[in-house]
């Protein structure tokens, strides 16, 4: 068996073609979509993720904006700068982006992104209105995770899908808008032992903790779907994932690339979201956000 590779480029095209009408249409009544991203790191990797999304986004016609307060920013500088820019009407979007300085709370800081801009949902509003099925926008990594499900039409309604990583950021959203769509969901984390426990069994599996080769073809259900979201950059700067794509591939149906696959779909969502908002703030009803729901028992 040779694993199918589910490709962001499809979903993300898709995607930008969405992010392109809502830019027209906003150009047509006189407003740009504003997109602002903090930064407070000098991580290589961090700062070329950054000028990734300010790339897309002058493609996209997305003004971004990257504040750039420097390795050393302290809590209250970063609070002063969201706060700014939560009431900065240019600013439609705006990304927290990590990590962040030694000692500083980021749980703390994206408390002061207002929800209406939270185009990654890391403000706790915001997962607290996917959790009970609101209108929210979702953090871009995890919907991305249900776009690619879906545009490769990967049944999830009654399906066992095992999330291995429990962040804020992955793990916990995803959590909720797989349970939207059905699904039987399991969270896994650093102290789910043995892990081939809880992922020998499902049929879809999501990586999401940020360790290279964690996820072997052992410890894969034969024919299940893998979708990698890790992001790893190696001593010798190649990306890599969570899973190791040699013994998975030979085992599972279908999996997710690195580079090329679940990052693709994130950037895309986040313009989108931007340009949603952006929407929103004029008075015009976006289609936003919360990913839909399922049943709720």
């Amino acid at each position: 068996m040779t694993a199918h590779r589910l490709t962001g480029a499809p979903v993300a095209q898709r995607l930008r073609a969405e992010t392109d009408g809502n830019v027209a249409t906003l150009r047509r009544r006189g407003a740009v979509p504003g997109l602002a991203v903090v930064v407070a790191t000098d991580h290589e990797a961090t700062l070329w993720y950054v000028r990734s999304i300010a790339r897309a986004a002058d493609k996209a016609g997305v003004h971004c904006t990257v504040v750039d307060l420097g390795a050393d920013a302290g809590a209250d500088e970063l609070i002063s700068t969201l706060t700014l820019l939560s009431a900065d009407e240019d600013v439609h979007g705006i990304i927290l982006q990590t990590p962040l300085p030694p000692g500083v709370d980021g749980d703390e800081l994206v408390a002061h992104i207002s929800a209406a801009k939270d185009v990654d949902g890391a403000n706790p509003l915001s997962l607290g209105r996917l959790t009970v099925g609101q209108e929210a926008f979702a953090p871009a990594t995890a919907r991305a995770v249900v776009e690619i499900l879906e545009h490769y039409e990967v049944p999830l309604a009654g399906r066992h899908v095992s999330v291995v990583g429990r962040s804020t950021v992955v793990g916990k959203p995803l959590l909720q808008l797989l349970l939207q769509r059905d699904a039987t969901v399991t969270v896994c984390h650093s102290r789910s032992r043995p892990l081939e426990r809880y992922t020998s069994e499902a049929e879809v599996v999501v990586a999401a903790v940020g360790r290279p080769g964690l996820l072997t073809g052992a410890l894969v259900r034969a024919g299940a779907v893998v979708i990698d979201v890790g992001t790893n950059v190696l001593d010798n700067g190649d990306l890599v994932g969570d899973v190791e794509p040699v013994s998975t591939t030979e085992v599972a149906a279908a999996l997710t690339p690195v580079p090329g696959g679940v990052g693709t779909v994130t950037t895309a969502l986040l313009l989108l979201h931007t340009t949603q908002a952006a929407l929103q703030a004029g008075g015009e009803t976006a289609s936003v956000r919360a990913s839909g729901q399922g049943a709720s028992a």
